[in-house]
Order: C-alpha cells, then sequence, then structure tokens
C-alpha cells in the first residue's frame, strides 16, 4: 500500500470539537476502504497567507495515511464536499515521519523562548578589544 500526508483546512467558526469529528470523519472514510490512518495531528487554528471564502483562519489537520490509490479518491471525493473543509492537500510520500511533524516542533521551540536554551544575551561575557580591518586603497 501506498503512504500519503492528507492536510484539511477547516472554517474558522467552528468548534475545536467539530474539527475534531471531521478528523474522525475521514479516519472512518480510510478504515472503511481498507486503509489505515496511523497519525492524525491538530495544528490548531492559524492564519491564512491570504482570504479563502471570506476565512482568514482555519484549523489546520494532518493525516498520514497507509491506503491503496482508490481510498485516497473517495477521501478526496468525500471533502470536496463538505462545506467545512475550505482547502485540502494529499500527497503521496515515500516514509512517513515516526514523531511529531514539522509543524509540532515549531510550536515547541515558540514555548521555549524567542532565544530557545541559548539563554538571554546579557549572559555573555566581554569578547575583548575589537581588531581593526585593514583599509584597501579606494580603487580595488
Amino acid at each position: 500500500m501506498a503512504l500519503y500526508e492528507h492536510v484539511f483546512l477547516a472554517r474558522q467558526d467552528l468548534a475545536q470539537a467539530q474539527v475534531d469529528a471531521l478528523a474522525e470523519t475521514a479516519t472512518k472514510i480510510v478504515e472503511e476502504n481498507a486503509g489505515k490512518v496511523t497519525k492524525v495531528e491538530t495544528w490548531g487554528l492559524r492564519s491564512l497567507a491570504y482570504k479563502i471564502a471570506k476565512n482568514r483562519k482555519a484549523h489546520y489537520v494532518m493525516l498520514n495515511i497507509d491506503a491503496p490509490a482508490g481510498v485516497v479518491a473517495e477521501l478526496e471525493r468525500q471533502t470536496q464536499i463538505n462545506e467545512d473543509i475550505i482547502r485540502y492537500m494529499t500527497i503521496k510520500v515515500d516514509e512517513l515521519e515516526a514523531g511529531p511533524s514539522v509543524m509540532m516542533r515549531k510550536q515547541e521551540r515558540a514555548e521555549r523562548g524567542p532565544r530557545g536554551d541559548r539563554g538571554p544575551r546579557e549572559d555573555r561575557g566581554d569578547r575583548g578589544p575589537r581588531r581593526e580591518r585593514e583599509e584597501a586603497p579606494a580603487g580595488e
């Protein structure tokens, strides 16, 4: 069977429970057609780069799918019909990520602070006097 990543964007006015129900519906479609959803990640309510159907934000959800191609066609057909989903994209991948996706790791870094594990700037010691650069002639 082939491996896929399916990401969909749900309308901003939906509650988190409704977004979870959409993910469950997608999972059920895949499992009814002899496929398997290996991971579901909810990336949360995020701003869009531009308005889509009068929405400035959207709930992002990613599914890792292990299924034959016909299952993906049925999933995309059902996704198109749903009015709560404003965009979706399915990509065939060579292998699925084992841990959290890049989007989830990005959120973890943001929680640590702007400088991460490096600490505040004032902890640096004195670096000594500056070296003067050799001045090159103006014609070169």
